[in-house]
């Protein structure tokens, strides 16, 4: 049972509830006060029966859960009955959460006022347009053959449809121009908390251990969006490298969980969830 004490604001992802040891750190969280928000920022799940059992479970336990889709909630696998491409599944999805009260991209961005507010908090669907090229590529069609050719390739390459746009790249460009408009509309004497699955800044992929997957983990077009939305921090998974950097001053902190092979290899509690507001960490630079 949780504490009645003032309410923060928390964060995870990627908590691919499709592998049981993951299934039960979600069956266990809990809020630290009846007033916590959680921010859940992408891959949940592959089928959509897991995203609606990790966002249910979650929603009867928070008092405000907000979700931005990753790559693996947009996959069409072929196991999930639901078998909806692209933009018709990330619709289903929504409409999905908003049966459950769960804030989602498509809805006014809610504002968070309890420790270390008031601040907009914007959950962000924006994909990636295959601009974080490896080094010396000059186009996409380049940059994936250096990827395959160090035998990286992301399963969105099969999985992640994006109908009715003709790519991926296009879907992004879309999402990108549409949230932007939305995000300038926000009074400009309002601070922000920008949460995308993807990061908004190259320098996150720096450390992966496979430098040509960053091809599929962003867009160039955010690189200044923490400055000019007032980010106050930005929260965002997707590499599973759970760590915090600053940016101009601002934290964009990875939330995420992983796969079990991951997570099983760190320090400290699975699954323990991310303080957002008010911050516990100071932020540290990009190495």
């Amino acid at each position: 049972m949780s504490e009645n004490r003032p309410g923060g604001l928390f964060a995870v992802s990627d908590l691919h509830v499709r592998y049981a040891e993951n299934r039960r750190i979600v069956d266990e969280l809990r809020p630290q006060s009846d007033e916590d928000w959680l921010i859940v920022a992408g891959d949940v799940g592959e089928t959509a029966a897991d995203v609606e059992w990790a966002l249910r479970t979650l929603s009867r336990r928070f008092a405000k859960v907000v979700w931005t889709p990753g790559n693996h909630e947009l996959w069409t696998v072929p196991d999930d009955p639901l078998q909806l491409r692209g933009e018709k599944r990330y619709r289903h999805l929504v409409e999905m959460c908003r049966a459950l009260g769960v804030v989602t991209p498509e809805d006014p961005y809610p504002l968070w006022e309890g420790r270390g507010g008031p601040v907009v908090v914007a959950p962000l669907f924006l994909l990636y347009d295959y601009t974080f090229r490896p080094h010396g590529t000059a186009d996409k069609t380049e940059a994936l053959r250096v990827a395959d050719e160090a035998g990286v390739i992301c399963s969105d390459e099969f999985m992640l449809r994006p109908d009715p746009y003709p790519s991926r790249e296009a879907w992004c460009r879309a999402r990108v121009a549409a949230t932007e408009a939305r995000l300038a509309e926000i009074p400009s004497d309002r601070d922000t908390v920008l949460i995308n699955h993807w990061p908004l800044i190259r320098e996150p992929t720096r450390v992966l251990w496979h430098p040509e997957f960053a091809l599929w983990c962003g867009t160039t077009a955010t690189a200044d969006w923490h400055r000019r939305f007032r980010a106050r921090t930005v929260v965002y998974g997707h590499l599973h490298i759970p760590r915090t950097i600053s940016r101009d001053g601002v934290p964009h902190r990875e939330v995420s969980l992983g796969y079990p092979r991951e997570w099983q290899r760190r320090q400290g509690v699975p699954g323990r969830l991310v303080p957002v507001l008010p911050e516990a960490e100071p932020a540290r630079s990009p190495s």
